[in-house]
């Protein structure tokens, strides 16, 4: 009975494989785990260096958006001094132009005043000379009867002894008539006044003259001053006009840069929530991946130890199969950036060292030096600022070109004039095909960055997907074990229980009768505690995998959603910025559109102006290189530098600009009309 006992419990032992499934598991897991762990440390140094990378990167966007921001601000204060500046000079102006008003309206008024003092002199000299040629009209008849002297005596401009001598002689000639004295002394005293009478009349008349020649000279001095009064007033005006044109589009910059200094801003904001969560993210995978590698080298040396004690003779059949794998390492969601494939460098220096030695560019040479041995994005980086920069020093040179003489006539200042508004243009244009360029670059790297993120939030998307399928297939391996482990303990304590409590008959046996066992036999006994003992362990190793398992599936949930989420609203942001750079080039395009339409219509002005002062005066040219050489100079430049872009891009290598070395190099200069 003993016999069919102990087989019966070989039989059950062998029929529900329990203990062969966790031999087996351990067995896996000891290879599996090591495999796992490896693989663990080489997916890990990855996400480091992943961690490294975007660190890098995101620093360096932050850093970027931090210069964007202190160029704009600076812009901004810089436009704004300038509004003000620009507001005092054209309060100036509109006083000086009220001045010129009230100055002409007060020489009006002296001149009016002038005018009737001279019409009411020239009136008494004309009403005089006209008396006095009736007085010698009368004195010349003989006598003095009949005339009239009080019309003389009235006179202004009479003089007094004058006056005195005509009234006593027309005295003494009344008493002469009375007293009938001798005609001969009488006609000898007035021809004496008669010669005085033309004398006085020929100086009244040149005083009548004089003064005609001094209200001629006054008027003319008026008017002259009237006119210059007035042109002084248009030109303040005009100045006026010019800087509040200008005032409105410094301040349209401001409300412009302001746009773009609030999406640096939220950019930035953006991008530093990115990278705290991505430090917090890669400094907690860290920990984990330090506490999971500690956890591994603790368990595979349990796994050891219980494969040692499961593989001995007595079970060693019970190890072939069935434990599935332990826990994963929970995957790490977000994969490493592709690095792009830097162009050649020496094909890059190469190209700028010939561009630099057939124009004889300084700033070509600058870059090929730079080429040879600075970092692919510092030079990439350095040649689009570059571009930029010679764009701008080119709107610089374009509204601070002036003209030559500032002393001609109206013909000349409606050429200045049109200059001026033909300079403005095209520097708007230049401009607004600067800051084109500038957009059309940042777009592209927001699309970049677009796409890299997207391809991060897939690839986060399906390492989630085959992590949480791993982790669910552990869990629920694991709890198979445990039925498993726990079915194949009560098993193995019914039969030791029951063999503890075997008892045989002993009989007496004959004197020469082989010997046999005295005793009941009750198991093995001596193992079975070391082997229970183990499977307890084993138990409680499953129940702890299946709860660190749970809790690491919870931990990558949340994080992946954390991450998801942040990505999003990053993508979001940087949609947006993508949105309102791309409608900003579209307008900025339909700007230089009717600025081009505007250049023209001026030009054709311009063109009809030039035509007339040819005919009056040509203009004075100063020596030096032309303004069309220096030009063509910054084209060849500019167009080297896109061309060298283009190299670091991937794209052949261009064609040699038809340019030949030009005194640009040597820094001449040349102004004129």
């Amino acid at each position: 009975m003993r016999s069919s006992t102990f087989a019966a419990f070989v039989a059950v032992a062998q029929g529900v494989t329990p203990t062969q499934k966790v031999i087996q598991l351990l067995q896996d897991m000891m290879a599996k785990g090591k495999e796992e762990m490896r693989a663990e440390e080489v997916k890990f140094s990855a996400f480091v260096q992943w961690c490294d990378n975007t660190k890098a990167s995101k620093s360096e966007a932050i850093q970027r958006e931090a210069d964007a921001i202190a160029s704009l601000e600076s812009e901004v204060d810089k436009l704004q001094a300038d509004c003000a500046q620009l507001s005092r000079q054209i309060s100036s102006l509109d006083e000086a132009v009220e001045q010129h008003k009230t100055d002409a309206k007060a020489a009006t008024e002296v001149r009016g005043k002038e005018a009737a003092d001279f019409q009411a002199t020239y009136q008494d000299y004309t009403e005089t000379l006209d008396s006095l040629d009736g007085a010698i009209a009368t004195m010349k008849s003989g006598t003095v009867d009949g005339f009239n002297f009080l019309q003389l005596s009235r006179s202004k401009i009479m003089p007094a002894d004058v006056m005195r001598v005509i009234a006593s002689f027309a005295q003494s000639g009344d008493e002469v008539a009375e007293a009938a004295a001798p005609e001969a002394h009488y006609n000898s005293h007035l021809g004496g006044i008669i010669d005085m009478l033309k004398e006085l009349k020929a100086k009244f008349k040149s005083e009548r003259t004089e003064l005609e020649k001094e209200e001629l000279t006054r008027k003319h001095e008026f008017e002259m001053m009237t006119s210059a009064l007035h042109d002084e007033a248009v030109n303040d005006s005009k100045t006026s006009g010019r800087k509040t044109a200008t005032r409105a589009k410094k301040e349209k910059r401001i409300a412009e840069a302001g746009g773009e200094l609030a999406e640096e801003q939220d950019d930035m904001s953006a991008d530093k929530k990115y990278l705290a969560d991505l430090e917090a993210e890669c400094a907690a995978k860290t920990s984990d991946f330090d506490s999971r590698q500690q956890l591994r080298t603790e368990e595979l040396a349990a796994i050891g130890k219980a494969v040692d004690i499961l593989d001995s003779d007595s079970v060693s059949q019970a190890a072939e199969q069935h434990l599935p794998g332990m826990l994963q390492k929970g995957t790490a969601f977000l994969s490493l950036r592709a690095s792009a494939k830097a162009p050649t460098m020496d094909k890059v220096a190469a190209y700028l060292q010939e561009a630099a030695e057939r124009t004889g560019s300084q700033e070509l040479q600058t870059a090929a030096n730079s080429a040879e041995s600075a970092p692919f994005e510092k030079v990439k980086k350095m040649i689009t600022e570059m571009i930029v920069k010679l764009k701008e020093e080119a709107n610089e040179e374009a509204e601070h070109s002036a003209w030559c003489d500032t002393e001609l006539t109206t013909n000349k200042q409606t050429r200045s004039d049109k200059s001026s508004e033909i300079e403005e243009l095209n520097s708007d244009i230049e401009g607004l095909q600067a800051s084109n360029s500038k957009l059309s670059i940042e777009v592209s790297e927001l699309q970049v960055d677009i796409q890299n993120l997207e391809s991060e939030r897939s690839r986060a998307s399906e390492d989630r997907t085959a992590e949480k399928a791993k982790n669910q297939a552990t869990i629920s391996d694991a709890k198979e074990a445990q039925a498993a482990v726990s079915n194949a303990l009560a098993v193995l304590k019914e039969f030791y229980d029951k063999a503890s409590e075997a008892s045989a008959l002993v009989q007496g046996a004959p004197d020469d009768a082989p010997e046999t066992f005295t005793e009941p036999y009750k198991g093995m006994q001596g193992q079975s505690g070391g082997v229970l003992g183990m499977l307890e362990v084993i138990l409680s190793d499953f129940a702890r995998l299946e709860e660190d398992t749970t809790a690491s599936e919870a931990a990558a949930q949340e994080e992946y959603k954390t991450f998801m989420s942040d990505s999003k609203t990053d993508l979001a942001t940087k949609n947006a910025d993508v949105k309102g750079k791309t409608d900003k080039i579209t307008r900025q395009d339909e700007s230089i559109s009717q600025t081009r339409e505007s250049l023209a219509a001026t030009e054709k002005e311009l063109d009809a102006a030039q035509e007339y002062y040819e005919k009056l005066k040509p203009g004075c040219v100063s020596g030096g290189v032309n303004y069309d050489d220096r030009v063509k100079q910054r084209e060849a430049e500019v167009q080297s530098l896109k061309e060298a872009l283009k190299i670091l891009n991937g794209d052949d290598i261009p064609m040699p600009i038809e340019s030949g070395r030009s005194d640009y190099a040597t820094g001449a200069s040349h102004q004129g009309e």
